[in-house]
């Protein structure tokens, strides 16, 4: 694939604009937390890396963390990104939404993603490790709904005999039309103790060909599950020549192509661009790029 064909399958880049959450999930796969660190990007970094994706003909843009509602610049990069003529994405546990941030993401061209994990608030916080956090998440998807912000809801199997059916049904109750059930994946907290390293097993097969990620210190690399294979940093270099470079192509290679019927990562098919972008349908990518399982 020549680099000029790689840009061209790339469909969403993820914006890790904060290490920080407001939550330990167990499984999750950046093991962000309260105590971690927002990381090393500046606001100025991240409006260039903005810019930068809009300019390469990248479609779409995603807000995450971390928690990207804990980022203060939030409601400005959404602007710098609507403005730039790129669909956004902000993907949020809707634990605190506070009001200006409805307003920022209560416009044309975004859309909402989130996790929902039971029915049952004790089973929900034995996952978010966040107490209050389901009555805080359920309301604010009661509210995004009622606004008709566009939203996605994945559901992450964890634990053993989780309500996961339930959660779904529930999910269908409050209005929520687009959801998925996912499994989880050994990266992050999630990952098995004897292995220090992940296993591009884990990965779905979009990494580097239809998704991009830049994390709180700039690294990039194929999604958040792929971190560990960083491909440079936009702190050092613009992110078009990252994604032109040969270290690019070659951490490519070494990723399993996507596998018909394959399931989506745990992070509630974020890694998923067909998930992603069909928040608009102008977005909705051919069959031809995404391959079967998409």
């Amino acid at each position: 694939m020549s680099t000029t064909t790689a840009l061209r399958t790339i469909l969403s880049v993820e914006l890790e604009i904060t290490g920080k959450c407001n939550t330990r999930c167990t499984h999750c796969c950046t093991e962000s937390s309260p105590e971690a660190p927002a990381g090393a990007m500046t606001r100025d970094d991240w409006h260039q890396a903005i810019a930068d994706i809009a300019e390469l003909g990248i479609p779409a843009v995603q807000f995450i963390g971390g928690e990207p509602t804990l980022s203060p610049h939030l409601p400005q990069f959404i602007d710098q990104a609507l403005a730039l003529g790129l669909n956004v994405e902000v993907y949020s546990n809707f634990v605190h939404i506070r009001p200006k941030l409805w307003n920022a993401m209560d416009r044309k061209g975004v859309c909402l993603a989130t996790s929902y994990y039971s029915d049952h608030a004790d089973e929900h916080e034995q996952i978010t490790k966040g107490r209050g956090s389901h009555a805080r998440t359920r309301a604010n998807i009661v509210e995004a709904v009622r606004r008709g912000i566009p939203l996605r809801a994945g559901v992450v199997q964890v634990l053993d005999e989780q309500r996961v059916e339930q959660a779904e049904a529930e999910l269908r109750a409050l209005g929520v039309e687009r959801f998925r059930i996912d499994r989880m994946r050994k990266v992050g907290r999630a990952a098995a103790p004897a292995e220090a390293t992940p296993s591009v097993g884990e990965l779905c097969g979009r990494c580097c060909r239809h998704r991009v990620t830049v994390s709180p210190d700039g690294a990039v690399s194929g999604c958040i599950l792929s971190r560990f294979l960083p491909a440079g940093n936009v702190r050092q270099q613009r992110l078009g020549e990252i994604l032109s470079s040969e270290r690019w192509a070659e951490l490519t290679a070494t990723i399993p192509l996507p596998r018909a019927g394959d399931c989506p990562p745990d992070d509630s098919s974020d890694c998923n661009p067909a998930n992603t972008t069909a928040c608009n349908p102008a977005y909705f990518a051919p069959a031809s790029i995404l391959g079967a399982s998409a």
